[in-house]
This record gives structure tokens, sequence and C-alpha cells, in this order.
């Protein structure tokens, strides 16, 4: 899939994913934010911008990093809707190789980029790359057990990370694990609600 794709797919009045925060986006950088109130942060292939903006609505500057113009143009208008304008940016790059107008951040978050695990690497490897040593990147994934167990993601090994590819992918990179795990969830099928597997990262930068 390519940029074209994520255009027409977010070419909608409608928010696809919601205009709320990720549970695990929350769960994991509400302690963060409390710490440190005032910082900086990437959201990475972020979208229309739902845990970005959340962010900024704490205090924080955030910067949306996509390569769908429409999606990008979504966070804009809810930055603006939300009245954190003057804390948001949209910048429009692949995920594997880009340059942040905030490097270094405090906090980058990257939040189902169902990616091959080549370019998932390249893409965590920039990241941590953008953030502060000290800061934290935390990752959330439809982990590859929902092949098995669950609906979440697409249903595609080769796209869906596990707890212990992720564990492969830090052992590169100069990062300390803190949380890496598997977490129960759900999500709206056409049926109701289904069980769905979420795999979450969170690691320190030395």
């Amino acid at each position: 899939m390519d940029s074209s794709y994520w255009d027409a797919k977010f070419d909608t009045d409608d928010y696809i994913y919601t205009t709320v925060v990720n549970r695990f986006v929350k769960e994991y950088c509400e302690p963060l934010i409390t710490k440190q109130p005032k910082g900086k942060m990437i959201d990475l292939a972020g979208g229309e911008g739902r845990n970005a903006i959340w962010f900024s609505e704490q205090g924080w500057q955030s910067e949306n990093i996509d390569w769908s113009k429409k999606a990008l143009s979504k966070s804009l208008k809810l930055a603006e809707e939300r009245g954190v304008s003057d804390l948001h940016f949209a910048h429009i790059a692949d995920a594997t190789g880009f340059e942040s107008v905030l490097t270094p951040v405090d906090i980058g978050v990257v939040a189902y980029l169902q990616v091959p695990r080549e370019d998932l690497a390249d893409a965590l490897d920039t990241l941590v790359e953008n953030v502060r040593k000290g800061g934290h990147i935390l990752g959330v994934w439809h982990a590859l057990e929902n092949l098995a167990d669950g609906y979440g993601g697409p249903r595609d090994e080769a796209v869906l990370p596990s707890v212990e590819s992720l564990t492969e992918i830090c052992a590169g990179l100069p990062v300390e694990i803190e949380v890496l795990t598997n977490r129960d969830g759900q999500v709206q099928t056409k049926d109701g609600l289904k069980p769905s597997i979420t795999v979450v990262l969170l690691a320190k930068k030395l």
C-alpha cells in the first residue's frame, strides 16, 4: 500500500479511527506527562492525529508524521477545533526515514504501524534517533497472535509483530525495554465487538 491508498481511505468527513486517544497511549504516556508537564513528542504514522492532539491538549508540542496528505489535513483541522494549533505540527514523510522539526523530542509514539519487519526496524531506528537520551518510545501494534486467537489488524503474518520480533529489533537499538507485553482488547467488527491482542512496547533511550 502506498500513500494514495491512505489518501483515499482518509478522504471522508468522518474520522476513521475516531478523535479519541488510544487507550494504551494514554495509559502508558500519562504518567510520563505528569512528570514533565511541558515537552515535545512525535506521533509517527499518526494518521488523523488523535494521539498527537491529545498530547497537545496536555500542553505538549506534538508532531504528526504521516505520508497521507488527507490524514494530516484532518490532523491540523482537529488541532484547530481543539484550540491547540499553536502546539501541533503536521509533517508529510515516510515512517522509515524522516527529519523531525521538533528533534530531539521527549516521547516518540508509533501506534499501529503495521509494516514488514525490515521497514518496522527502520522506522523504530529513525524514531529513536529523534528522541533525546532518557526519553521514551511507546509502540502499539496489532499482535501476531491475532491470526490464531484474535480479530485485530491485517490477516498477514508479515506485518504483525510479536514480543519476540520486537525484542530482536530493540536489541539493535540504543534502548532499554521497560515494558514489552501482549494486552487484551477489543475491536469493532461487522458482527460486533471481538477480542483482540495488542503488543505494547515502552522503552527508554540510553
